[in-house]
Order: structure tokens, then sequence, then C-alpha cells
């Protein structure tokens, strides 16, 4: 492997799991610290403020350096006819899912937030966020299987 094709695995790796974890964080601590009052709009927004900006730029070098990857890796034919091809794939859409999940969690919380409310807005993103916690954990697993 390349010095440049190692660079771009490390820097792939290195965003997919804190990415990840990040989004694991906040569905696991952050939400529902908020649902039970324990966390003022301010501070949450903030956070949530932070999150949204690490999904995007996320979102943006994962597409970039999972191109590069995917494009020495792979040909035509075993990215559509082979597991680890198929694998590829379920992890492009768990990508755009995961994404989509932060998002829309993301400007639920934001709007009540901007109410200066935390507990109603915190429930309303919860199954968002939920749902971004198990697809983040399939492509840290789907992306195991075939490191």
């Amino acid at each position: 492997m390349a010095t440049i094709d190692t660079a771009i695995n490390a820097i792939h790796l290195l965003f997919a799991g804190l990415w990840a974890g990040s989004v694991l964080f906040v569905a696991r601590v952050v939400i529902p610290a908020a649902r039970d009052g324990n966390l003022d709009a301010t501070p949450l927004r903030e956070m949530v403020g932070t999150l949204r900006t690490w999904t995007r730029v996320s979102s943006v070098v994962l597409f970039l350096t999972g191109g590069h990857l995917a494009g020495t890796r792979y040909t035509a034919e075993t990215l559509l006819g082979s597991t680890r091809g198929y694998l590829v794939i379920a992890m492009v859409v768990l990508w755009l899912l995961l994404t989509g999940l932060v998002e829309m969690g993301s400007g639920r919380l934001v709007r009540g937030l901007d109410e200066r409310k935390v507990r109603e807005p915190a429930h309303s993103a919860t199954p968002f966020f939920t749902a971004a916690a198990v697809a983040a954990v399939a492509l840290l697993v789907i992306g195991g299987v075939l490191l």
C-alpha cells in the first residue's frame, strides 16, 4: 500500500471513529441528561452546534477518503458483485442515513432550544439520536469486517 493510501486510510478511520463516538456520546449521555432537565439550553445548544459541525465536516471527509479508498480497492464488478462490495455500499447508505438522522435530531433540538425549552425538544429528538447511534455502531462493525 502506498504512503498516500495509508494516510488516507488513517484519516478515514480517525474521522469515522470520532464521529461515531460523538454521536454515541450525544445519544447516550447528552440527550438523556437534557430529557431529565439536567442541562440548560445554552450549553446544550453549543453541544448540538458542535455535533452538527463535526457531522458535516466528517461527512465530507469520509466521502472524499472513502471515495478514494473504494476507487483504489474496487472495480465496478467487485463493488457490485462481491460481499465486500455490498458491505461498502451498505456503508454508504448508513453514512447517508447517519448524516440525515443527526441533522434531523439536532434540528428538532435547536428549534426547541430557541424557545428556551430543553426537556420537550430532547424527547422529540431522542428517536433520531437513538437511530443515529445504531447506524454509527453498524458502520463501525461493517468497517471492522472490511479491515
